[in-house]
């Protein structure tokens, strides 16, 4: 009995130890974790809880060179709920369902009161942080929602969170949409949106967000810890209205001749600006659209366009001079198993080498290079390099096609190299290159690299210039310049572009006609060649202010020389771009007094601090209201209360383009502009329905 006694309290001492002991190492270790590791711990739940994310800047806005808004960023919204807020208690929530559904119906018509009810429920009983109510909501609606019973108590009180994105707009739509380019997730940004990306982007800021349960990140405050620094602008050297001039005359030949593509460059001789730039493909509807940028990405056979530098080579050299006479040969000549043809039948005879020029002599331009270089071609590709040609321009803008010049000493070289490299095959080219070398002789040699930026602004004042980069101060000789620009000007008025003649200013330049080569099948497909057409030159010839290229890819109709398929375009641009360069310099009279610059209507937070930066004295009498008129009186400005009804089509006139852009498209109307400056003309009368409305165009003046 007593052996019992003492079996049994040796187990209770042992249980005892047991448990004291458990007892002081579960005691220990939240000793370890609360004082030891608690700091560490704490600061890895927040890293896992917490956490900055990026908020996006304000990307800036691409202008043309004479500051019509061509891409912008436009604020959507995109709503939600935080049926979990401590604010919202039962009684207040069930107190202000039914309006708030029916103001959510009523504002986004996409669901019915009951549909919007029935979720924001599900949501309370779920108790969803991050409930989404709706995506891309404009200012517009965003302003009626914010009214609504509950939701104007502010983020904390009413549960709403508020997103702002940015959405990127054309106001011209297609017009240099290419150029102009895009930046999309996951994708290479492209034109001018690409090359400049970082000046655009901005700085984006910080905000502290909070893991809930299932992944979703909500804020942790209303405002952000770092504020986002909006991008700078990026002022371009498009013109929009001769974008626009170039665009029609090209869709308006490719429809004609019914075309694979085209495109047309216009650039400014002196600063290399490239004022318009209009790609078009032909699309399997028949319609046309700008697709690829094939001015400066599609590398070809330029044909005879590439006589020019040629014949320049020869005429560094010493080899010839315009008045030294080739024999043609009856149109045409073999060299080794291959023969080449002039395109008149029957040849020229003995003519000059500048009438070769002229007429576009196959045999006579191939015979002055082969007998000028045959024993020593590399003199001739030495000669061509040393004009830049065999180097591409280096544009900001991406995607530049690769020229090529041939070396003897390439496995391709071969004893009919020479003379049809002469005549333009055998190398490759883009339009703009092609383009920036003849801009080059019109230039008096100087190459300059083709611009497509002039400069970065911010808050309307230039912050950087973008100068223009010269590529080589001299190409040739001022002899064989003169020279090059007496034969352009000779093919105009006495050769294969007679067409081209204008009795109010001279143009010089060449025309091209090549054939195409298919990868597989070479010139010849199925009994079909296909040809490309092309013109290039520059106008007035005695004083070069623009330099153009057109190049019309698979021209049909069997109509495909250069004169008649690519000389058309160059000349209605050449036309309206002179008639237009003059009128951009009208007389200058002198005012007897300076008077205060006014913006008829805008925005008022823009126009405040444009008027401060002027130091401008001005007198608001709109209330803060965001939208207001500018009057004159005596010497300051006084900003009044301009009212944009949320049903009826706003009065824009006398707005800027981007403000007149911001209120319509936040009112779901499709906006098609035209011009340049502020809006002169709307389509749509002032205080018509917004529910009436799906298109509106706004005309733009000066």
């Amino acid at each position: 009995m007593k052996d019992l006694r003492k079996n049994i309290l040796s187990r209770i001492y042992v249980t005892y130890l047991f448990v004291v002991v458990f007892a002081l190492v579960v005691l220990g270790q939240l000793i370890n974790v609360q004082y030891v590791q608690g700091s560490e711990l704490v600061k890895k739940s927040k890293q896992l809880t917490l956490q900055y994310k990026n908020i996006p800047a304000v990307r800036g806005n691409i202008y043309s060179a004479n500051y019509n808004l061509l891409a912008t960023s436009i604020p959507i919204y995109e709503l939600r709920f935080d049926a979990a807020a401590e604010a919202i208690t039962d009684e207040i929530f069930n107190k202000n369902i039914d309006s708030v559904a029916i103001g959510l119906a009523s504002v986004f018509k996409d669901k019915s009161p009951a549909q919007y009810k029935s979720e924001l429920q599900r949501a309370r009983r779920k108790k969803s942080r991050y409930h989404l109510i709706k995506r891309n909501v404009k200012y517009t609606q965003l302003k009626k929602v914010k009214e609504l019973p509950l939701f104007r108590k502010g983020r904390y009180k009413s549960g709403l969170i508020i997103e702002r994105q940015n959405k990127r707009v054309k106001p011209f739509n297609i017009l240099a949409a290419r150029t102009i380019g895009y930046k999309r997730e996951n994708v290479m940004p492209v034109g001018i949106e690409g090359a400049y990306d970082k000046e655009l982007s901005g700085i984006d800021g910080k905000r502290l967000m909070q893991k809930m349960a299932g992944g979703i990140w909500v804020p942790v405050n209303d405002k952000n810890e770092i504020e986002p620094i909006d991008g700078s602008d990026v002022v371009s050297t498009i013109d929009v209205n001769l974008q626009d001039v170039a665009e029609n005359a090209l869709m308006k030949q490719l429809q004609m001749h019914e075309s694979d593509h085209g495109c047309v460059i216009l650039m400014e001789v002196k600063t290399g600006d490239v004022k318009a730039i209009a790609n078009l493909q032909r699309q399997k509807n028949g319609s046309y659209y700008e697709s690829y940028n094939y001015a400066i990405g599609e590398s070809t056979e330029p044909g005879s366009t590439f006589k020019l530098p040629a014949l320049m080579a020869a005429l560094e050299d010493g080899y010839v001079d315009l008045n030294d006479i080739v024999d043609t040969k009856g149109g045409k000549v073999k060299y080794y198993d291959r023969t080449m043809y002039d395109s008149h039948i029957g040849g020229y005879g003995k003519i000059t080498v500048k009438h070769a020029f002229e007429v576009s002599s196959n045999v006579g331009l191939s015979t002055i290079i082969t007998n000028a270089y045959a024993k020593n071609p590399q003199q001739f590709v030495d000669r061509l390099n040393k004009m830049n040609l065999g180097q591409p321009l280096g544009i900001e803008l991406a995607g530049e096609g690769k020229p090529l010049i041939k070396s003897p000493s390439d496995k391709s070289w071969s004893g009919t190299t020479l003379p049809w490299m002469s005549i333009g095959y055998e190398v490759r080219l883009t339009p703009l290159q092609i383009l920036a070398f003849y801009n080059a002789v019109a230039n008096d040699g100087k190459m300059v690299r083709p611009r497509f930026a002039k400069a970065i602004a911010a808050n309307g004042e230039v912050i950087r210039e973008l100068p223009t980069v010269v590529l080589n101060p001299s190409i040739a000789s001022k002899e064989t310049i003169k020279k090059a620009k007496e034969m352009l000007e000779g093919v105009v008025e006495n050769g294969t572009a007679k067409n081209l003649k204008n009795s109010v200013f001279k143009i010089a330049g060449k025309t091209g006609t090549a054939q195409i080569a298919n990868d597989k099948y070479g010139y010849k497909y199925k009994s079909k060649v296909s040809y490309q057409a092309s013109f290039v030159g520059y106008f007035p010839a005695d004083n070069p202010m623009y330099s153009c290229i057109v190049v019309v890819n698979a021209p049909s109709k069997n109509v495909y020389y250069g004169n008649l398929v690519a000389g058309p375009i160059f000349k209605e641009v050449a036309d309206k771009v002179y008639a237009y360069a003059f009128s951009l310099h009208p007389e200058v009279k002198e005012k007897e007094k300076p008077e205060l610059p006014v913006s008829a209507e805008g925005y008022s937070d823009d126009l405040v601090t444009v008027y401060n930066a002027l130091d401008i004295p001005i007198e608001d009498k709109s209330n803060n209201y965001d939208w207001v008129n500018t009057v004159k009186q005596q010497n300051q400005i006084v900003l009044q209360k301009h009212l944009v009804a949320p049903i009826y089509v706003p009065d824009v006139r006398g707005m800027s383009a981007k403000d007149a852009l911001y209120l319509l498209e936040n009112k779901g109307i499709d906006v098609e502009v035209k011009g340049i400056g502020y809006v002169k003309k709307q389509s749509v009368t002032p205080g018509t329905l917004v529910a009436k409305t799906d298109k509106i165009i706004l005309e733009l003046g000066i």
